[in-house]
């Protein structure tokens, strides 16, 4: 059971209750995060851009994304970006990989282990390694080392909003949200 209410689209101010009716898949993720109303438009938007707008392959930026969920053990998290990870082209054994920990497993290439490393390093120790940037710098441009940072910076704050507020768990969109951007 969430530790706070979630925002009734009803009664909530104009502003939050036109970008709560503007989403694709009204979750109740959207609803907690509605509570911070001067930032909520700008988290959806800036959300949206991440998983719409990057450079960075979308199948990498949801490997990303999952081991963050696994990591933070954001339950809710996980369960939201699995179908997108799988629209993205992630595999189920690679899915399974990363849900049992195990992010240096052979179904992964080395691309995605290197994200998938960066992304370790960035949760544990703030500061990726200077032998882990370096291989990042060859094998991908300035900008799409960025966009890993700030996915996996955005995606930490989630899975710390969602844990720390208990949002309860609810079924999958699916790539609801996904499509809506693209379109």
């Amino acid at each position: 059971m969430a530790r706070l209410p979630y925002v009734d689209p009803a009664t909530a101010p104009e502003k939050v209750r036109d970008t709560l009716g503007r989403l694709a898949a009204p979750l109740l993720i959207f609803r907690m995060m509605a509570h911070a109303e001067t930032n909520f438009r700008s988290l959806v938007r800036f959300g949206g851009d991440i998983l719409g707008k990057q450079q960075l392959d979308a199948k990498l930026r949801e490997l990303a994304i999952l081991r963050v969920a696994n990591l933070s053990k954001a339950r809710y998290e996980w369960v939201q970006h699995v179908p997108i990870a799988k629209a993205a082209g992630a595999t189920g054994e690679q899915i399974a990989a990363l849900e049992r920990g195990d992010a240096s497993a052979s179904c992964f290439d080395a691309r995605e282990r290197l994200v998938l490393r960066f992304t370790d390093e960035l949760i544990r120790d703030v500061r990726v390694s200077d032998a882990t940037f370096a291989a990042a710098s060859k094998e991908f441009p300035p900008r799409e080392i960025v966009e890993i940072i700030l996915a996996v910076g955005f995606y930490m704050m989630i899975a710390r909003l969602l844990e720390t507020t208990a949002v309860d768990l609810e079924a999958d969109a699916g790539t609801k949200i996904v499509d809506a951007i693209k379109s």
